[in-house]
């Protein structure tokens, strides 16, 4: 018999095609809109992904926002689900490792996760980018809440969790959920049960803000009053959810005052809350490495083994 050849292109290109449609495999990934509040069409603002050994590992430029939907197969679900935001300031999104690795994690706990691929801030796409990211937050989350029986879900047991600048818009929803800020005939609350706030930006004030994601989300020069808007440390009421959030001390990218800030607002208003600081870790971790801080996973699940979610 002849022997055939196929080029090595094809080869690699036949594999990537199989590793991908296997990654596809495991979520269901669907439309976040029917139609996006106040969208503006831009040939030149396309999505653009950057893919590794099959997996994405982020993207940028997103217009048409997705949830992923990742129900546990190896454990019984739990009828607690959380609603993922990865980080990337507000310039682009880490799909795997504050992605799909965290639905990963959360699966694992019996936590039906939904990853939200939300659009980032831009004026090209956007008649107001501020709240261009909260939108399909807001939306994400009435969504999930919409469709809990579908999924074997408790309503009232619908968390978040943020990553960065994702941990921004976590604590955005947390504190913003019920802002009008598009039009909808759904009368179901967007108000989290409770969020996980992983090194996250809080306040958009100059001297702890991550400067990346203040410019991306408020503009250049923002007006004391916009900063104050997006500062959610100083929009905590009685109402706001719960809160596990973790920071290294030594994160010289996202100050861990943003954290501690936020917790202190949680504690004078009553609100369950608990922050750890670890001494080592940087900024950005993930799920955790070989330091002080690789180990806030445990911590995290026993807080929500104690508040019945886990």
């Amino acid at each position: 018999m002849k022997a055939i050849f196929y080029p090595k292109s094809l080869i690699i290109l036949v594999l990537l095609t199989l590793t991908i449609n296997q990654i596809q495999a495991q979520s269901q990934t669907i439309p976040l809109w029917s139609k996006i509040p106040d969208e503006i069409i831009s040939a030149d603002y396309q999505e653009k992904q950057t893919i590794k050994d099959g997996i994405l590992q982020s993207t940028s430029f997103v217009t048409i926002p997705t949830l992923s939907i990742f129900i546990p197969k190896d454990v019984k679900p739990n009828q607690t689900a959380v609603i993922i935001f990865p980080g990337g300031g507000y310039s682009h999104l880490s799909m795997d490792k504050e992605g799909t690795k965290v639905a990963n994690w959360l699966n694992s706990l019996g936590i039906t996760a939904f990853v939200l691929k939300y659009r980032l801030p831009s004026d090209l796409i956007m008649k107001n980018k501020n709240i261009g990211p909260l939108q399909d937050a807001q939306e994400a989350m009435r969504y999930v809440r919409e469709n809990a029986l579908k999924w074997n879900i408790d309503s009232n047991k619908i968390g978040i969790i943020g990553f960065s600048a994702g941990g921004h818009l976590a604590s955005t929803l947390a504190t913003h959920y019920d802002d009008k800020i598009y039009e909808t005939a759904s009368k179901t609350s967007a108000r989290p049960d409770f969020s996980l706030l992983i090194y996250p930006v809080i306040s958009m004030e100059n001297n702890i803000t991550h400067k990346g994601s203040q410019t991306n989300l408020l503009g250049n020069n923002p007006s004391q009053t916009l900063i104050d808007s997006f500062s959610n440390d100083k929009k905590v009421t009685p109402q706001t959810p719960p809160a596990f959030l973790i920071h290294a001390t030594d994160d010289t990218a996202v100050l861990p005052e943003n954290s501690i800030n936020y917790y202190l607002a949680l504690k004078k208003n009553g609100v369950t809350s608990e922050l750890h600081l670890y001494e080592n870790g940087g900024h950005g971790f993930g799920l955790g490495v070989k330091d002080t801080s690789k180990n806030w996973t445990k911590d995290c699940e026993e807080w929500l083994k104690i508040h019945g979610y886990y």
